[in-house]
This record gives C-alpha cells, sequence and structure tokens, in this order.
C-alpha cells in the first residue's frame, strides 16, 4: 500500500523513501543515495571533482564512507602507465577516506556489486557507469550518472532527479530450446528501440521473467540502458530473497517493493513461447534480427562474458555445448568470467581446462575487449560476436570492424563453425 493510497510504481515508491515524501513521476527530487559505486575508468575524474567541491572546507571527508564502494575492472592489470596512476590515485582516496575499495581483485563492479550484498530491494543505487542498471535485477533504483555528478555524491550522499516514468514490459511464456534471457532483451531492444524507454524506468514482469534465475534477471536488467532506459527493474520475489539471503546477514524480505496494481505505466505485452535466437547487428544493439536471417556471417573473434553475461551459468552454456569439440580454426575465443566467485565456479567445474584444450584463451575477471581498452581488441575489417551488451563503431577496437551480439549459446554455437550459427542446430 502506498502511502498516500494511490497505486505507485516501484520506482515512484524508492524515490518517496529517498525524498523523504510521497512523490510522482515527472516530479524534481533532492534524494538519499543507499549506496555508490565507482571504478578505475571514471572515478579519478569523481575524485578530482570531489575536492574541488570540498576545496574551502576544512575537513575533506566524504559523505559516508561505507557507502561507497569502489573497484577496477576496466583496465586490469593496469595495461598502461595512466591506468597505473588512475589505480594509484584511487587507492589513496579509499585509503584516507576509509572506502571499500575492491582494487584488481574481484572482477566487474557489476557482477561484484550484487555478489558481495552491497544492494537490496528498495535500495536507490548510483554508479559512474552506465550500465548500474544492471542492479535493478534485485528490485532496487539503480542508474548510472557521471563522474562530477559522483563527486556531488561523493560529498553530500544527494542527487538530484526527475522521478522518472514507467515503461513496463510483461513477458509471458515458456522459452524454447537454446533460447535464453539475452534473446529477450535483445527481442525488446529490437521492438522499442534505442529511445523507446528515453528516461523511463524500464519494469520487467510476467511469468517468463518471473521464471529467470538472478543470473538471467541480470542480464535483463544491465541491458535497459541499451533501451535508453534510466533503470531496469525486476521486481523482488523469492528468487531475490534467497540470493540476498545467502549474501546480506539478517537480510529480511519486504513485500512492499513491488509495483501497485493500477500504477500508471506504459504497458508492453511479448509472447516468447516461439521467439527465435536474437542477435544484434552491426552498428546498433536496436539492429535486432533473428538468428536465421544473419546465419553463415563468418566471424574472427568470440567474446564471451562482461557483465552482461559472464556468470557461471552463461559460461556452462557455452561448455556443454561446445563439449569435446575444438573452436575453428583461425577463431579466437576468449572467456572472460565477471567476478572472482563466478571464475572459480567455472574453474573447479573443470571448464577452464576443456577450454583451453579446445584452443579457446581464458582470461582473468574483468571488462576486456567490452569497451575496447584492455585486450582482445579487433583490426580492421575484423568481425566479432560478443555476448555483451554494445556494438557501436570501434566499441571493440577497429572502428572499421564489426561487431554483433547474441547470447552465450549463439556464441558457442559459432565458435564451432566459425560463423554465426543457429544453436538450435547443434
Amino acid at each position: 500500500m502506498s502511502t498516500n493510497n494511490e497505486p505507485m510504481t516501484i520506482s515512484e515508491k524508492i524515490f518517496s523513501k529517498a525524498a523523504g515524501k510521497t512523490v510522482k513521476a515527472g516530479e524534481f527530487v533532492l534524494a538519499n543515495i543507499d549506496r555508490a559505486m565507482t571504478h578505475d575508468i571514471t572515478g579519478p575524474l569523481a575524485v578530482e571533482g570531489f575536492y574541488e567541491i570540498m576545496r574551502d572546507k576544512e575537513e575533506k571527508k566524504v559523505w559516508d564512507p561505507s557507502k561507497i564502494v569502489i573497484l577496477f575492472d576496466h583496465q586490469v592489470p593496469a595495461d598502461s602507465l595512466n591506468a597505473a596512476q588512475n589505480h594509484i590515485m584511487l587507492r589513496k582516496f579509499a585509503k584516507e577516506q576509509g572506502i571499500i575499495n575492491y582494487d584488481v581483485y574481484e572482477g566487474v563492479c557489476h557482477q561484484v556489486m550484487p555478489e558481495k550484498g552491497h544492494v537490496k530491494p528498495g535500495d536507490l543505487v548510483v554508479g559512474s557507469d552506465s550500465h548500474t542498471c544492471a542492479y535493478g535485477s534485485l528490485g532496487a533504483f539503480s542508474t548510472g550518472i557521471g563522474s562530477t555528478d559522483m563527486a556531488a555524491v561523493f560529498a553530500s550522499g544527494k542527487l538530484w532527479f526527475k522521478v522518472p516514468e514507467t515503461i513496463r514490459f510483461e513477458v509471458e511464456g515458456k522459452l524454447p530450446k537454446h533460447v535464453y534471457s539475452k534473446d529477450v532483451i535483445l527481442h525488446l531492444i529490437g521492438d522499442v528501440g534505442a529511445e523507446g524507454a528515453r528516461y523511463k524506468a524500464a519494469e520487467y514482469a510476467g511469468s517468463t521473467i518471473r521464471s529467470m534465475s538472478m543470473s538471467e534477471r541480470m542480464t535483463i536488467s544491465n541491458m535497459a540502458i541499451e533501451m535508453g532506459g534510466k533503470a531496469g527493474i525486476i521486481e523482488a520475489d523469492e528468487v531475490t530473497e534467497k540470493y540476498l539471503k545467502e549474501r546480506i546477514p539478517g537480510y529480511e524480505f519486504d513485500p512492499y517493493w513491488a509495483s501497485d496494481e493500477g500504477a500508471a505505466c506504459e504497458l508492453h505485452k511479448y509472447d516468447v513461447s516461439n521467439l527465435e535466437p536474437q542477435v544484434a547487428c552491426p552498428h546498433n544493439v536496436d539492429n535486432v534480427k533473428p538468428v536465421t536471417e544473419v546465419e553463415g556471417t563468418k566471424v574472427d573473434q568470440i567474446f564471451v562474458g562482461s557483465c552482461t553475461n559472464g556468470r557461471f551459468e552463461d559460461i556452462e552454456v557455452v561448455a556443454k555445448m561446445m563439449g569435446d569439440e575444438p573452436v575453428a580454426k583461425g577463431v579466437r575465443l576468449l572467456i572472460i568470467p565477471a567476478s572472482r566467485t563466478e571464475y572459480m565456479k567455472v574453474l573447479r567445474a573443470g571448464y577452464i581446462e576443456q577450454f583451453m584444450e579446445a584452443g579457446a584463451m581464458v582470461e582473468s575477471p574483468c571488462c576486456g575487449p567490452c569497451m575496447g581498452g584492455s585486450f582482445g581488441l579487433l583490426g580492421d575489417g575484423e568481425v566479432g560476436l560478443a555476448t555483451s551488451n554494445r556494438n557501436f563503431k570501434g566499441r571493440e577496437g577497429s572502428p572499421q570492424s564489426f561487431v554483433y551480439l547474441s547470447s552465450p549459446a549463439t556464441a558457442a554455437a559459432s565458435a564451432l563453425t566459425g560463423e554465426i550459427t543457429d544453436p538450435r542446430k547443434i
């Protein structure tokens, strides 16, 4: 029940809590932040901005060090002198301020934050990275902000927001064999377009979403930004409760953090019972086609990983589909688990040995080629297939390369053949 007896969306409820008063979509509010995250790429500018804001203060302390998390994932281990200096700067800042710093040791921020228990339903979370919307899979309002906004959060623990309207996606039906949550979210993005949810809270519901594991839900929420969404929220339920009880001592589930029946939203309904595997084609994420329309496209590199699809479940799909078969000749297969925790699951399952014997490369947890920074970059004219979240020109290397996005199953099938392949044929 909402405090004013009017139906409210999850977003309106969370912002009402954060603002200390009942608010509705369209209102501007100064909201209290529950958790803030920054990493090695965006963190240095946020730190510089913080000290600029605090330059006339005698004590230059962040608002609450227990609510800030720092980690390094984009350029790890340091791949340049500039990266090394950024790491040094952030280590010093974290130590001076008493902030949690996972450094280079834990993996990709959007995997580490939930798995370390830093997010729970009803929280307002900000991160200086656009895919912070991934934490909405736990029923939080989680959104990416710029480094200068993060500097203001460091200083005050507050930030101005316009309470977003909600676009609700109700997804029904049992997914066919070899069709996964990545295919669902690509299908939704292809339908509404790259700006279809601009500055709206994308809310995912329906029997298909409820049947998904937390790993699958993270994939869905992670890509809300690719349709322009401010956040990507899935109502907390028994799946969320189980996940959080394993990570947050004494966690108690609160059913309040769900949209009320009749809450104002733009509604989109889907039946995915007959959905084909989907592929996002160059050079936009909303350029989505069924795999049957792009089959036969030769690939030079396949990247399985990222905050979108770098969890154990994703990598297990690849391992089981490939079996004892080798990677196709002339294809580079990169496997990068999203976190140390997920890496160890893959290791203990014996999959790393399997991949190495197949001719793949397995790397330590990091963003890898996802942002075209550290390693695994594509050269001029090369074609990459990735389980990550973006395929803009130059995203994974040369502006003259071509990036396709798919599920881990489609990536695995394609690794066996050397060309984009329908996983239903394997």
